[in-house]
């Protein structure tokens, strides 16, 4: 069988939510079915750092496909036109966006409907293109996947997909996010918050993220407690971010608040296991990879008891309201003053954890595939 490969978010710079995914159940699914061969579609030319498995031939079709013009041009011209060579049996499309003019079959990964529930945080033309065409994507695809539950019954509240076509299939954390003995703790906590313990932020940095409540919520943690605790954020600057970098220059604790930028695979690992919490406030999330990343490296999670992340969480994360600061910093207090309920929520994360394997998800991939060659 051929497979072709919607390629055009793995690249190492940077390497995020959805490139993750794709990465992780691609490169699964073609060591596990070395029969099959497996097309990956790039827009640019491909990370050298990727090692490619013997069954995957790499392609590039450009231009480059980066905003809603050229999406256009490449799903529906470019890229078509290129796989007619290959003739592949079925199309895996992880991006949320999908060919309305080719024939082959198409699987499609749908994350989220963030675009319908917070539309100001995007351009006008990225908000135009996912509301005039999620629907016609959703229509032509064979297959529909998508993360977590409560994505899958947000999709089916804005738009007639049929509860057969589409399925639940969440992500997981890479083996790397692994729990850290004290000496490495201490090497980490050294080298990013001078020696000090820190509450961690994962992720992107743009206005869904929430990122001023939580510095909100950092000031009325340092005023209840006067700890020396620093706050480190790890994630690139996406987009909007201008209030933010603006709150920092004048923020009463701006010396305990670090920007570390995008973080290396290693680092990462490294960083996420010696916090002492992760706070992971979005607004809203269709699955919310860091906190499963924070529990299996034996970290607690605050996160927000909205969207997503209270399926996600289940019992075993301490949850707030992002848009109350207040009830924030309460969780931070609470897990700072209490190491009981710091080392329950540790134990509870780690158990939860082991509900997400990239090979399961590989493997329940590789079925929607097969159902859409087969429909």
């Amino acid at each position: 069988m051929q497979i072709a490969v919607n390629a055009i978010f793995l690249q190492n710079n940077p390497l995020e939510g959805y490139g993750h995914y794709a990465k992780e159940v691609v490169w699964r699914m073609a060591r596990a079915h070395p029969e099959h061969r497996f097309i990956l579609v790039f827009d640019r030319p491909w990370d050298p750092g990727f090692s490619m498995e013997p069954n995957m031939v790499p392609v590039l079709v450009g231009p480059a496909a980066r905003h809603p013009l050229a999406y256009k041009y490449w799903y529906d011209i470019k890229a078509p036109l290129a796989l007619r060579g290959f003739k592949p049996d079925v199309w895996f499309q992880p991006y949320g966006f999908c060919s309305l003019t080719t024939r082959i079959p198409q699987v499609l990964m749908v994350h989220d409907l963030a675009f319908k529930h917070y539309p100001q945080f995007l351009g006008a033309a990225q908000r135009w293109y996912y509301g005039h065409y999620t629907g016609a994507f959703l229509k032509k695809a064979s297959r529909v996947i998508t993360v977590s539950d409560y994505s899958r019954q947000d999709i089916q509240q804005h738009y007639a997909v049929a509860e057969q076509k589409i399925t639940v299939i969440p992500g997981a954390a890479r083996p790397g996010f692994q729990p850290l003995d004290w000496e490495a703790k201490l090497a980490v906590k050294s080298g990013y918050a001078d020696g000090r313990e820190y509450f961690l932020f994962v992720g992107s940095i743009h206005p869904r993220k929430n990122l001023m409540n939580l510095l909100r919520a950092y000031s009325l943690f340092k005023k209840w407690q006067h700890s020396n605790m620093k706050l480190l954020i790890a994630g690139r600057l996406a987009w909007q971010n201008e209030d933010l970098l603006e709150k920092l220059k004048t923020y009463k604790y701006r010396e305990d608040v670090v920007m570390l930028g995008y973080l290396e695979e290693e680092q990462l690992y490294r960083v996420m296991g010696a916090a002492y919490a992760l706070v992971y406030p979005s607004y809203w999330e269709g699955f919310g990879l860091p906190v499963v990343e924070a529990m299996q490296s034996g970290v607690p999670v605050i996160t927000s008891n909205t969207s997503s992340l209270t399926e996600l969480a289940a019992d075993a994360a301490l949850l707030a309201s992002p848009d109350d600061p207040d009830a924030i910093a309460q969780q931070m207090l609470a897990l700072y003053r209490t190491e009981a309920i710091r080392n329950q929520y540790i134990h509870k994360g780690l158990e939860r954890s082991r509900a997400f394997d990239w090979n399961q998800t590989a493997e329940a991939c590789w079925e929607q595939l097969l159902l859409a060659v087969n429909r």
